[in-house]
């Protein structure tokens, strides 16, 4: 029986462990074609191995920071060339900033590393693969945000700033395709999970402890597939 991705194309950042990963085995696992983006290539290799055994079909790989010149616009380039349209996107990729520090203490790398991933390269992401999706017959984009984004909590300044904004962005460009195309752009808040990020801001938590990326994996894939109805939602995972 063909899964609910097959043949769908799925780009992917973020994508050598912790949700990222997780998302991609799920939907790979579904029949999914997915360009899959990070820094580290030994682990994207070790996921396309993962996939391949788990009879899912070869992933394509791009072992580049997203933060590289030219580089979004060149998948989205290539990405056209082979499929003609992306079906999928999900933003995932993240950084903390430096770890949990007051604000006047952040160094400046630091606060431009939080704002250049969660928020600017995504940015970048929207403007590339709008055309593509919009080519699609049921485009789908989700981004990964968190909670820290609502409220006020301190020695998170960097990335609650560059979450907060990334909602916003978001929920922007929803509004603005809601009438004129079939997209469905949401953000999912995933709560508590084991992930890397989460190890940095609490080194002395039991991952154990917590939810694992594949707990969350399958909210995200609800919301990438045709059937989705929400648009222009947060969409938070239960704590």
């Amino acid at each position: 029986m063909a899964g609910r991705f097959e043949g769908r194309v799925a780009l992917v950042t973020g994508a050598s462990r912790g949700i990222g990963a997780a998302v991609v085995r799920a939907m790979a696992a579904e029949g999914a074609e997915v360009v899959a983006i990070a820094r580290t290539q030994g682990a994207l290799e070790e996921l396309d191995d993962q996939v391949q055994s788990a009879g899912g079909k070869q992933l394509v790989l791009v072992p580049e920071d997203l933060r590289k010149p030219g580089l979004i616009e060149q998948v989205a380039a290539a990405i056209f060339q082979r499929w003609g349209r992306l079906d999928v996107l999900v933003g995932n990729a993240g950084a903390i900033g430096g770890g949990l520090t007051p604000v006047a203490q952040h160094a400046p790398d630091d606060w431009d590393e939080a704002f250049s991933v969660n928020l600017t390269a995504n940015w970048r992401l929207i403007r590339a693969c709008d055309p593509l999706l919009r080519m699609a017959e049921a485009g789908r984009a989700v981004f990964t945000t968190s909670g820290i984004a609502q409220g006020v909590h301190p020695f998170w300044g960097p990335y609650a700033a560059s979450k907060a904004a990334l909602e916003t962005m978001v929920k922007t460009w929803a509004a603005e395709v809601a009438n004129t195309t079939q997209l469905r752009i949401n953000l999912l808040d995933p709560g508590v999970v084991a992930t890397r990020l989460r190890s940095i801001a609490f080194p002395g938590e039991d991952p154990a402890k917590l939810a694992q990326p594949a707990d969350v994996a399958p909210r995200f894939l609800g919301l990438c597939l045709p059937d989705c109805h929400h648009h222009g939602e947060i969409i938070s995972v239960a704590p």
